[in-house]
């Protein structure tokens, strides 16, 4: 039993709900380029999980996986000058280092498994 559709996938999910809460955490964020950008790279993550699985080719699914994964590290990084600009807290930066991290060994395993 293969997955469906990529609403099923479960670093698509994870990866979702992270973006809702970046956008959430950065909403009145005056600082227009750095939200932007990590709302951007946050987004980028599972759309493009959703935007390799239609693609129907585990070839070019597993390319943007490896986007996917890049886009991780990007928002990774952007929090830590988040947490040092005081845009966040140490809980929120543990939270969402936490996530990212759970986030980026999914998408190592689905890239493996296929």
């Amino acid at each position: 039993m293969g997955i469906k559709k990529f609403e099923d996938i479960i670093s698509w999910k994870k990866s979702n709900d992270l973006a809702l809460l970046v956008y959430k955490l950065f909403k009145e964020n005056s600082d227009f380029s750095f939200k932007n950008q990590i709302q951007r790279a946050v987004i980028s993550i599972s759309n493009n999980i959703a935007e390799g699985f239609e693609r129907r080719s585990n070839k070019e699914f597993i390319h943007f996986l490896y986007i996917a994964k890049g886009s991780c590290g990007e928002v990774r990084s952007m929090i830590y000058i988040a947490e040092e600009l005081d845009y966040i807290s140490k809980k929120e930066f543990n939270n969402l280092y936490d996530r990212l991290i759970e986030i980026s060994r999914l998408l190592s395993g689905l890239i493996k498994s296929l």
